[in-house]
């Protein structure tokens, strides 16, 4: 599969950050503290951490690993304080003022679009919004994560003795039971998230249950 160039991920970056302020403006009160996809982090909390990495460049990555002592779950935890808001209205306006930066710590492009799928995934299916995602888009960030260490933020051992098969693009990878679903199914799926019942089809599903 073609990787994408640059300048179409920031691209499609821009327009999920875009989407997304435009989902949010609705939700209101206790909806923000909504259990998300991503363990012990509320709705609010991931959108945080969304400012917190727009906000990051390079430069100030290599100085908070640092601080965090090379421990990225700390520094993680650090961003989200930093990122959070007290009234989530105002972290939402953060994410719009976000919206068309391009800084990204030293990693290669498309874990800006995992960062922007899997994370607007975290938000929205807990909440019940629905969204479309750009099929080469997802397609770009599932074959990083199959390649990519879980230590690293990826999925490579969870798509272990699996063949992935997109249904709804042709996109194949791995070998083993196949595990056939949506691309962003299995991109949430090899992300460590939890994919609906009767949405990964094949004889190696249960290992996503």
């Amino acid at each position: 599969m073609r990787k994408l160039r640059n300048a179409a991920v920031w691209e499609m970056v821009h327009k999920e950050r875009r989407e997304l302020v435009r989902d949010l403006r609705n939700i209101h009160g206790d909806l923000w503290q909504t259990p998300s996809l991503c363990p012990g982090w509320s709705v609010h909390d991931v959108l945080a951490h969304l400012v917190d990495t727009a906000q990051t460049s390079r430069r100030s990555f290599a100085r908070r690993m640092i601080a965090a002592r090379l421990d990225f779950d700390k520094d993680n935890e650090t961003g989200v304080r930093r990122g959070r808001q007290e009234d989530p209205t105002e972290t939402l306006a953060a994410m719009q003022a976000a919206i068309e930066l391009t800084r990204t710590p030293p990693a290669a492009p498309a874990t800006r679009l995992v960062e922007a799928f899997v994370h607007g995934q975290d938000i929205r299916q807990p909440l019940g919004i629905q969204a479309v995602y750009p099929i080469m888009g997802v397609l770009d960030a599932l074959a990083f994560q199959v390649r990519t260490s879980v230590a690293m933020g990826g999925g490579k051992q969870r798509a272990q003795h699996v063949r992935l098969v997109a249904a709804d693009a042709d996109f194949a990878t791995g070998s083993g039971a196949e595990v056939r679903g949506s691309a962003i199914d299995l991109l949430l799926a090899v992300s460590g998230r939890p994919v609906g019942p009767g949405r990964l089809q094949g004889l190696g599903a249960h290992f996503f249950r």
